[in-house]
């Protein structure tokens, strides 16, 4: 999320230390995110022995992970008005929108809509930073709700059956992997159509290449899923929103 961000604050006319203060609000803010959320979720990711989480581990305590969080919560908020009041708010409650999904909504039905609000506010944040304060247009904004939303239910397909057994049900709980996985499939798809064809003017070559590209990613990834066992559909979910991500940031120098 850092990368992608300092790569859009360069393409929509971020000066140096625009791209620094973009940086340092944006990965402060996203520690801020994962570590309130190791937190959180520390008695969890133990019962399901999630290796990957160093509080599960033992490698560091959990009193140690929520101080951390306590200091990232308001220096992301600090660092954020770096690129201006707007632009500042803006990011302040794409961040709200993530701790809330941390401190619950993630466990309902409207699990997605952080994801929405987050995501689609990030490029909004960047670009009001920009000279001159331009208020980004809607197809920036909505492509990144969209993308966030498939990041959404791509990021819970590994995990949820753990979910499922440590009382988690959020949306793609409620729908099971495999709508989950058509869900994300084409909430990816539908962002390349919308970077490809939100720009004014006619569609470029990125997005000519990128949608029939995208399609054919997400078609193979869904034939070779079925083998037993495959992650062949999530890989090609994961390369999809690479693609719509390159495609997001190369669209920056149309913004302004």
């Amino acid at each position: 999320m850092t990368a992608v961000a300092a790569a859009l604050a360069v393409t929509t006319g971020r000066d140096g230390r625009g791209v620094v203060a973009v940086v340092a609000a944006v990965l402060v803010g996203q520690l801020s995110v994962g570590w309130l959320n190791d937190a959180l979720d520390a008695r969890r990711d133990t019962a399901s022995n999630r290796s990957d989480k160093p509080v599960a581990t033992g490698a560091i305590s959990r009193s140690s992970v929520a101080v951390a969080a306590g200091v990232a919560v308001p220096a992301a908020v600090g660092l954020s008005m770096l690129s201006g009041v707007v632009a500042g708010v803006v990011h302040v409650v794409a961040l709200c929108s993530a701790w809330a999904y941390d401190l619950g909504v993630k466990g309902t039905v409207f699990s997605m809509v952080p994801y929405a609000v987050s995501f689609g506010l990030l490029p909004a944040f960047v670009v009001l930073g920009a000279p001159g304060h331009p208020w980004p247009p809607a197809w920036l904004v909505a492509a990144g709700a969209v993308l966030g939303s498939a990041a959404h239910f791509a990021n819970v397909i590994p995990d949820i059956d753990d979910d499922l057994a440590t009382g988690v049900r959020g949306l793609p709980h409620r729908l099971g992997a495999s709508a989950s996985a058509a869900a994300a499939s084409a909430l990816v798809l539908l962002t390349s159509v919308i970077l490809a064809f939100g720009p004014p003017g006619p569609v470029s070559l990125a997005g000519l290449v990128a949608l029939p590209l995208s399609a054919a990613v997400l078609v193979v990834g869904r034939l070779r899923a079925r083998r037993p066992g495959s992650r062949a559909a999530f890989n090609a979910l994961l390369v999809v929103a690479v693609i719509d991500v390159v495609l997001l940031i190369t669209t920056g120098a149309v913004v302004l």
